[in-house]
C-alpha cells in the first residue's frame, strides 16, 4: 500500500502549494507542474502499467480522484488570485476626479482666414455679396474680357502658371488655347456680370497663383479679394468714400487714406491706394520708406471695353472695381515685417494673434 501513501501525500503537497500561491502565473505553472505532459500526476497515471494487477483498480481510483480534487483547487484559487489582481490594477489605475483637469489649447481661426471673414463683413454691411469661381481659368476669364492686350507682360510664361502649354492643345475641349491657375480674381466679375442682372454689387475672396519668388513682400500664392460695382450713376466719387470706409473699418479711423494715379488694363482712370502708417503716424519711418504712406490696393472706374465683352451698355451704366491681397493688408495692419511668417506655421507667431 505505499503507492497508496504516496499518492495521498502528493495530493496533500499539491492542494498545499496551491494554497500558497500567490499569483495566477505562479499557479499556472503549479498546475503545468502537476497536470502538464510531464507533470506528477500525469506520470502516475503513465506507471499504471507496473502496479500489480490487485491494486490497480484502487490506485486508478485514486488517482482519478486526485486528478479531479487538484483541478477542482486550481479553478477555485485561480478565481480568487484573478479577483484580486484584477482588484489590485483597479486601484492603481484609478482616476483621482480631484486632480485638475490637463487643459487642451483651443484651436482658432488662421489670422489670413480671420482677416478675410472681416474684410468680407464690412463691405456685407454695405450691400455686397460674396461670390466665388474656380482657380483653375481660361486665358479669356483671366485676360482677354479684361483688356489685357496679347503683349501684356503678365500674360508671359515668367508671370503666369499655365496648366498646359501654349501650343493649344487643349483648345478642342475648352475652346480656348491656353489654362491657367489664375492669377486675380477679376475673372469671377466677367462671370458675374455675364451672368447676373443689374445692377452688381459683389465680393470675390480666393486664392491667386503667381510666378514670384517668395521675398518679404511677395508670395507665389495667396489671398486676393476683388470687388466690382455696376450701376447706374456710379462716379469716381462713390469709389473713393467705399475704399475709404473700409479702410477707417480695417486699420482704424485716425488712419488717412490716399489716391495716386496708376495703370490698370481693366480700369480707366486707376489709381493705387495708399493708408497712412501706422507706427509714425504719417510722419516718416523705416517701415514707410520715409513717405509716411503704406500701398494696400488697386482700384478704378470699369474700363467700357470690358462692358463690350459682357453685353453692358457702358452709356447706361457705370462701376468701379477694386483688388486687395489679404496678406499684406495682415502685414501693415499688424506690422509684421515678412509675408514669409504667414505661411510656416511657426505656432509661436501664430498664437500673437
Amino acid at each position: 500500500m505505499s503507492l497508496v501513501t504516496d499518492i495521498e501525500e502528493q495530493q496533500s503537497a499539491v492542494l498545499a502549494r496551491i494554497a500558497l500561491s500567490g499569483s495566477t502565473a505562479e499557479l499556472e505553472e503549479l498546475r503545468i507542474a502537476v497536470l502538464g505532459k510531464k507533470g506528477s500526476l500525469t506520470g502516475l497515471l503513465r506507471g499504471m502499467g507496473q502496479v500489480p494487477p490487485e491494486e490497480r483498480a484502487l490506485v486508478g481510483r485514486l488517482v482519478n480522484e486526485l486528478r479531479d480534487v487538484v483541478e477542482a483547487a486550481l479553478g477555485l484559487r485561480h478565481e480568487e488570485l484573478a479577483s484580486a489582481e484584477l482588484e489590485a490594477r483597479i486601484s492603481a489605475e484609478a482616476l483621482d476626479v480631484t486632480l485638475p483637469a490637463r487643459a487642451r489649447p483651443l484651436g482658432t481661426q488662421h489670422l489670413i482666414s480671420r482677416l478675410t471673414e472681416e474684410i468680407v463683413e464690412v463691405f456685407r454691411g454695405i450691400g455686397y455679396r460674396v461670390v466665388s469661381g474656380t482657380e483653375i481659368e481660361t486665358d479669356y476669364y483671366n485676360f482677354t474680357a479684361l483688356n489685357s492686350p496679347p503683349d501684356h507682360p503678365s500674360r508671359g510664361l515668367q508671370d503666369t502658371f499655365y496648366v498646359v502649354d501654349r501650343s493649344g492643345a487643349v483648345a478642342a475641349i475648352t475652346g480656348e488655347s491656353d489654362v491657367v491657375l489664375r492669377s486675380q480674381t477679376s475673372g469671377v466679375q466677367v462671370h458675374t456680370m455675364e451672368d447676373s442682372e443689374l445692377p452688381i454689387y459683389i465680393l470675390a475672396p480666393g486664392r491667386v497663383y503667381r510666378r514670384d519668388v517668395a521675398d518679404p513682400t511677395h508670395l507665389p500664392q495667396f489671398t486676393q479679394i476683388e470687388g466690382l460695382v455696376v450701376d447706374r450713376g456710379i462716379t469716381f466719387g462713390d469709389l473713393k468714400g467705399t475704399l475709404e470706409y473700409f479702410c477707417q473699418q480695417v486699420f482704424g479711423s485716425e488712419r488717412k487714406t490716399r489716391f495716386r494715379p496708376h495703370f490698370f488694363p481693366f480700369t480707366e482712370p486707376s489709381a493705387e491706394v495708399d493708408v497712412s502708417c501706422g507706427i509714425c503716424g504719417g510722419v516718416g519711418c523705416r517701415s514707410c520708406g520715409g513717405t509716411g504712406w503704406l500701398e494696400i490696393l488697386g482700384c478704378g472706374m470699369v474700363d467700357p471695353n470690358v462692358y463690350g465683352f459682357v453685353g453692358i451698355n457702358p452709356e447706361l451704366y457705370s462701376g468701379f472695381a477694386f483688388g486687395l491681397g489679404v496678406e499684406r493688408i495682415a502685414c501693415l495692419k499688424y506690422n509684421v515685417p515678412d509675408l514669409r511668417m504667414l505661411l510656416e506655421g511657426d505656432m509661436r507667431f501664430l498664437r500673437q494673434f
